[in-house]
């Protein structure tokens, strides 16, 4: 009785998953049939790019900073204990680098721009705007959904630099005034494990966490229930299936890098 219940529990995820993946390939065809057919929707990428700078930044530097605190005390305790202070900066400086601001960075899109996505285009779905637009004949996915996917992940990609270099810099501080470790020797060590391939699979989680962010809460966005009270279901869907993914993608990623390139942390 028990495993008959559990198979439609978990037959929704699947086939919800198969659909944002067939949702993101039409996505990704109607990015190549606007820029094919030179109706790239500029504009509107450019006003949804400075929105999600606008609304993610200041919250994203938020929890970067407490976050780079607890980093910072937690590997400098953990250094003094098994002896290897000289590599308290590097082991920051690659925690931060690899894991802290790929998943801060998509923890805010995914709370704040992912949601507001999600909000605007079931909005514009039970006031009937997305069937007017299909009925005129345009293409909701190119003037709605593919602009917004590009900001994002532009949005990602300079977000999660900025977060990173100000968790940085506080396990830096906080390493020279709490811990007294000298600046110079905590910079040193950093190339000691860092090392440029670190840059680029950050900026690649990004991007990567961005394209699923995007994809997920246009999805959700574009399938609401009827009523303002599908589209406050719809918007707490989206940011609970984002931050699932988004756990398991840095997992999957994370272990296939760790496979192939090697390295201390994933």
């Amino acid at each position: 009785m028990a495993s008959s219940s559990l198979v439609p529990a978990l037959k929704r995820p699947v086939s919800e998953t198969l659909a944002m993946l067939q949702f993101a390939r039409t996505v990704l065809a109607a990015l190549v049939r606007s820029i094919s057919a030179r109706r790239f929707p500029l504009n509107e990428t450019v006003v949804q790019t400075w929105y999600a700078i606008r609304v993610c930044t200041l919250p994203a530097l938020a929890v970067s900073i407490p976050f780079g605190i607890i980093l910072a005390l937690q590997v400098g305790v953990l250094a003094q204990e098994v002896g290897a202070v000289a590599f308290t900066g590097a082991g920051n400086t690659l925690a931060v680098v690899r894991q802290a601001s790929p998943i801060i960075t998509a923890l805010m899109l995914a709370g704040v721009a992912g949601s507001a996505i999600c909000a605007d285009l079931g909005s514009r779905k039970i006031r009937e705007e997305i069937d007017a637009m299909e009925v005129m004949g345009l293409s909701v996915l190119e003037r709605l959904v593919v602009p917004r996917t590009i900001a994002i992940i532009v949005v990602s990609v300079c977000l999660n630099g900025i977060v990173m270099f100000f968790t940085i810099m506080t396990t830096l501080s906080i390493s020279v005034v709490l811990q007294d470790l000298p600046p110079g020797s905590y910079l040193a060590s950093v190339t000691t494990l860092a090392q440029l391939s670190d840059l680029w699979l950050s900026l690649a989680k990004a991007a990567v966490f961005a394209i699923i962010c995007a994809m997920v809460a246009s999805y959700k966005g574009l399938n609401v229930a009827m009523g303002p009270t599908g589209v406050g279901e719809a918007v707490t869907s989206s940011v609970v299936t984002n931050f699932i993914l988004l756990f398991a993608a840095n997992f999957v990623i994370s272990q296939v890098h760790t496979t192939f390139a090697g390295g201390p942390i994933g």
